[in-house]
């Protein structure tokens, strides 16, 4: 069977690291690379093909929504969003999945490195789920 190849896009390098090392860690994913925004992502997404994105809200020169909408409807493929945001502005989350993304995960905003572990299965799961989506293209 062949891995689910993901692709990080955050601007963060400590959750681009983390998130890495949790997807890396289960046998059946395989994070091919990751982006710190979204401009560098189009480039990527041409290249490496990904399964899955994972993607963040706050981003600099694109944020994740207007990056999404794009994206959706220029090339549709499965989203999870891990942001801050999801948690604290409930608005952004459901923007984001009414544009097309699978789900989200609220990626914590203390203590990043320990907590963000917390949410492995939640996160690898959720990864699993949004692979096996059928994601359609929409105007």
């Amino acid at each position: 069977m062949d891995k689910i190849r993901v692709l990080i896009v955050d601007d963060s390098e400590l959750i681009r690291t983390l998130l890495t090392e949790i997807l890396n860690s289960a046998p059946d994913i395989e994070v091919v690379g990751a982006a710190e925004d979204p401009i560098f992502a189009r480039e990527m997404i041409k290249e490496l093909n990904p399964d899955v994105l994972t993607l963040d809200i706050e981003m600099p020169r694109m944020d994740g929504i207007t990056f999404l909408r794009n994206l959706m409807r220029l090339r549709p493929m499965p989203v999870v969003m891990i942001s801050a945001l999801t948690e604290s502005n409930a608005e952004a989350t459901l923007e984001a999945l009414a544009l097309g993304a699978v789900d989200f995960v609220a990626k914590p905003t203390i203590d990043v490195e320990h907590t963000l572990a917390d949410y492995t299965e939640e996160i690898i799961g959720k990864v699993r789920m949004a692979a096996a989506a059928k994601i359609q293209h929409v105007d």
